[in-house]
């Protein structure tokens, strides 16, 4: 019988649980660490490589690159129990900002080194920062898994979503202006410095974050990890297939829409940015959505309701690249901010369902296997793109009344792709989850009635 619970009266969570003190400096941690990651990891770096002359398979190689190399999540996990999370985390997060300053300096020697040297160049430093990333960052989920109570992770990933998806609208307003008009090398080091600037001061506020105790795992030390017998572990391993599913249909979905907008409409970067911003609004209403609602109606509806969603999506822009559709703004913005919304409430639940299915024993080694798994494929789903979308080349038969270009089968494609992963998101295990009627019967009738009976005018004596 699935149980559904509802939604408790008590700030603090259900039976007077409440976060730890000193959490907030996470939530400041992931402002400052999304002013810096956006831009070298998102559009400004594709833009710049754009403008180097990379080919789609380059920019999927970039898409690709940083949670290609969270595969040294593996043998990292076993070196958490030496540093503990704190220093773990902070260390990796330190050496990365250090890439960031090298890459601020690369549109500066454009006057002694060719464009195809100067790619190589930034696809060098951009390995040293993924890879640093990709070490230390299996400690993170570890930690905050540690932290946090767990029935208050729902609400603290909402709002841990909700602050970067604020970070990340003001990032790409920057960008946007920063880009105006037309752009040359320096504006891009004005911007890969700042996202320096703003790792180096993420630091601080990632220091101030309150250390959790390491789990104890007897004989984890004394034997070999059972690898493989974690993985058949029968709900973390469908939680595995749903993940892989969509990374493959996501990975480098961002870089090749700015791809799309720059070579197939002829929009300026500051247009694209500014457009792409819109994404983060849409990120920034998944609190209004969800909230703490993603506690009592689980992750599973959540993801199936995602997963359809972004089959309707991608059908838009299927018909915006194959010419049934003209390219508007009003469009591209509507397509933008249902991107980021999407991508907020999936990566949500995905991890609040991690979280809940991932036992305490072994708790490190099993959020590595989880983000190592996820993001290979979702690194090495961008380079299999960018060689379909090179493959295509200028091809663009008819049929169906759209332009079959080397977009619009890219977009089909993708659509595939989730509609295979909402089949195995439907096979989920959580016991306690709502039914997709209930998640729609909350967020469409249940939430507007109480948001209205706010403003029924109450009888008076």
């Amino acid at each position: 019988m699935v149980k559904h619970f509802t939604g408790s009266a008590n700030p603090s969570g259900a039976d007077g649980v409440s976060f730890p003190p000193g959490l907030h400096h996470a939530y400041l941690f992931s402002v400052f660490n999304a002013f810096s990651y956006q831009i070298v990891l998102n559009s400004p770096m594709v833009l710049y490589a754009k403008t180097l002359g990379a080919s789609a398979t380059v920019l999927g190689i970039i898409a690709g690159m940083m949670p290609l190399l969270v595969i040294f999540q593996i043998p990292a996990a076993s070196y958490i129990p030496r540093l503990g999370f704190k220093r773990f985390v902070y260390a990796g997060w330190g050496t990365r900002v250090m890439f960031i300053f090298g890459m601020a300096l690369v549109p500066l020697t454009g006057f002694f080194l060719k464009p195809e040297t100067r790619l190589a160049l930034l696809l060098t430093l951009l390995f040293g920062f993924n890879l640093s990333r990709g070490i230390s960052s299996c400690a993170w989920l570890p930690w905050i898994t540690a932290l946090v109570p767990a029935p208050l992770r729902g609400k603290y990933l909402a709002r841990d979503s909700a602050v970067q998806s604020c970070a990340s609208l003001l990032t790409f307003l920057i960008a946007g202006a920063c880009l105006s008009g037309p752009t040359h090398a320096w504006q891009f080091a004005i911007l890969f410095a700042f996202s320096a600037i703003m790792g180096a001061v993420s630091l601080s506020f990632l220091k101030r974050i309150p250390d959790a105790e390491m789990p104890q795992e007897p004989g984890a030390a004394k034997g070999r990890v059972p690898w493989r017998e974690m993985i058949r572990y029968d709900p973390f391993r469908r939680l595995l297939c749903a993940l892989v599913g969509y990374s493959v249909a996501s990975g480098g979905l961002t870089a090749f829409v700015v791809a799309f907008l720059k070579s197939e409409t002829g929009m300026s970067e500051a247009q694209i940015l500014l457009l792409s911003s819109s994404a983060y609004l849409g990120g920034l209403s998944s609190l209004w959505l969800l909230g703490s609602r993603l506690d009592h109606l689980g992750s599973k509806p959540v993801l199936a309701f995602c997963h359809t969603g972004w089959v309707a999506v991608l059908g838009g822009w299927i018909c915006l690249a194959g010419g049934l559709f003209p390219v508007r703004l009003t469009s591209v913005l509507v397509l933008q901010y249902l991107m980021g919304l999407l991508v907020a409430l999936v990566q949500m639940a995905n991890t609040r369902l991690a979280m809940a299915i991932i036992p305490v024993m072994g708790r490190n080694h099993f959020f590595a296997i989880y983000s190592t798994i996820g993001n290979v494929t979702l690194g090495l789903a961008p380079i299999g793109w960018g060689l379909l979308i090179d493959a295509v080349g200028h091809r663009s038969p008819h049929w169906l009344g759209l332009t079959w270009g080397r977009y619009t089968v890219f977009f089909a494609a993708a659509a595939l792709a989730f509609a295979i992963t909402l089949a195995l998101a439907r096979r989920l295990h959580e016991p306690e989850a709502a039914s997709m009627e209930d998640l729609l019967r909350e967020i469409l009738i249940e939430s507007p009635q109480r948001f209205w009976i706010r403003f029924w005018p109450r009888g008076g004596a």
